[in-house]
């Protein structure tokens, strides 16, 4: 299989992409290239080897969700531009 200029020329005009004829014929080139590698790793012997879905186990790391004294009001609001009532406040959007 390899990848023509019209090919790549189709997938310009669906990603609306303004290609010149110099791009054209990098990207045929580079996608050719990359199928032509894919190619190669399709004649690897793949058999006895387990799929996997990562290449390292992978293990939860996220830590127990434990309740925790929120931050003063005092201090939440020490930063804002403006705040009323112990409310951020901002200008209106809507008329």
């Amino acid at each position: 299989m390899s990848i023509t200029k019209k090919d790549v020329d189709h997938v310009a005009k669906l990603a609306r992409l303004d290609l010149n004829d110099t791009e054209k014929d990098l990207f045929t080139d580079q996608l050719n290239a990359i199928l032509k590698y894919a190619e190669q790793l399709n004649q690897l012997n793949t058999e006895g080897v387990a799929p996997t879905s990562h290449a390292m186990p992978l293990v939860n790391v996220m830590r127990e969700d434990v309740a925790k004294p929120s931050l003063p009001i005092e201090k939440v609001l020490l930063n804002a531009p403006d705040h009323e009532d112990g409310q951020f406040k901002v200008p209106a959007v809507l008329e």
